[in-house]
């Protein structure tokens, strides 16, 4: 199939507003397909690349957006079993082929293709990206649930799944977010629908309430206590709920200092950190902090595609709910949507739709 008048919004310069863009007809080249984009999350990262210097690896002038759902209309050479079908992109598409893919470490391939950074992203009509490891999507969804809405699967779902994964979770332990926005706010409901008991540390109230309708038993404002009350809370929070040897799992999703020092200052016997926000600026810690508590940090880039199933299915079982946490935004009001974000007039994560 043809892909006619296709367009998106490219960032030219850092600070600069996204300029609308001709794609004209994006063509599938071997193990590729085109995507007709039907939703993409606006990200923490695409706010990196666009106001916070952090380089993109395609240099600019570059469509972002790495949360991608849409429906694939064209096909190239080996890609041809993927026509027609309703698909999530994955955020991180390994090669597959590499000694890092063999391995397992897929997340570290060198050859790796991310939507937004490394070639054109889904701030755009259609998108041509890596046909392996596309996310099957069912045509026909839950009532509540949309194709644009599981855009954010890409990322702010599977990101958060992957760390959870990571740590070992398992139902009696206890697990605690910093930061209960769009990334920690879905974290907070993978680790609760796996048995967790969840304590979520954030400074909007509004993502706390939110928080403790999907999954929270225990909630804390920084705003409202200090840190030593906030560390004393999350101790006695473990002693009462924790049913498993072993410390308390602890997720860094802010993406800001302030939460990544405060994660860091949670860290008890046993616990495992994880690391799931960025920032570019600088933290102060004690890493010897991991030694004398026996405990282990770990970060994770993306999820691993073969992971995004499992987390997909979470959503269509009612496990853990997307709409709260999301709204719809036409595609062309992108420029004006970023500068939104980046001036954290958002509640909810944007995604942006194409009129198709």
């Amino acid at each position: 199939m043809t892909v006619i008048s296709a367009y998106g919004y490219q960032l030219v310069a850092p600070g600069e507003p996204l300029e609308k863009c001709d794609l004209g007809s994006p063509q599938a080249g071997p193990d590729q397909v085109v995507v007709e984009v039907h939703g993409c999350g606006v990200c923490h990262t695409d706010l990196g690349f666009a106001y916070d210097g952090v380089p993109t690896r395609h240099e600019l002038p570059l469509i972002l957006g790495h949360e991608i759902s849409g429906r694939v209309v064209a096909c190239g050479a080996g890609a041809e079993q993927w026509e027609g079908r309703t698909v999530i992109v994955p955020a991180v598409i390994p090669c597959g082929e590499c000694a890092a893919c063999k391995a397992g470490r897929s997340s570290i391939c060198k050859t790796q293709f991310m939507p937004g950074n490394d070639g054109h992203g889904g701030f755009a009509t259609h998108v041509v990206v890596p046909a392996i490891g596309l996310c099957p999507v069912p045509d026909s969804l839950p009532d509540g649930i949309t194709l644009p809405d599981l855009s954010v699967i890409a990322d702010a779902v599977t990101t958060p799944y992957e760390a959870i994964r990571r740590s070992g979770l398992k139902s009696g332990d206890v697990a605690v977010f910093v930061g209960a926005g769009g990334v920690g706010g879905f974290g907070v409901q993978i680790a609760a629908a796996m048995g967790a008991a969840v304590a979520a540390i954030d400074i909007d109230p509004s993502r706390l309430e939110l928080a403790e309708r999907h999954g929270a038993t225990l909630t804390l404002n920084p705003s409202d206590l200090g840190p030593k009350e906030i560390k004393a809370a999350v101790r006695s929070f473990f002693k009462e709920h924790a049913k498993n040897p072993g410390g308390t799992k602890v997720f860094e999703t802010s993406g800001t200092p302030k939460g990544q020092q405060t994660a860091f200052s949670l860290l008890g016997f046993g616990s495992h950190l994880a690391i799931v926000g960025f920032t570019p600026k600088p933290v102060e810690i004690r890493l010897s902090n991991l030694m004398a508590f026996d405990a282990k940090a770990e970060g994770n880039w993306g999820c691993p595609p073969e992971y995004y199933p499992d987390a997909l299915q979470l959503v269509l079982d009612g496990r853990v709910a997307l709409g709260p946490y999301v709204e719809h935004r036409p595609l062309d009001e992108a420029p004006v949507i970023m500068q939104a974000v980046h001036a954290h007039e958002f509640k909810k994560r944007p995604i942006l739709v194409p009129a198709l």
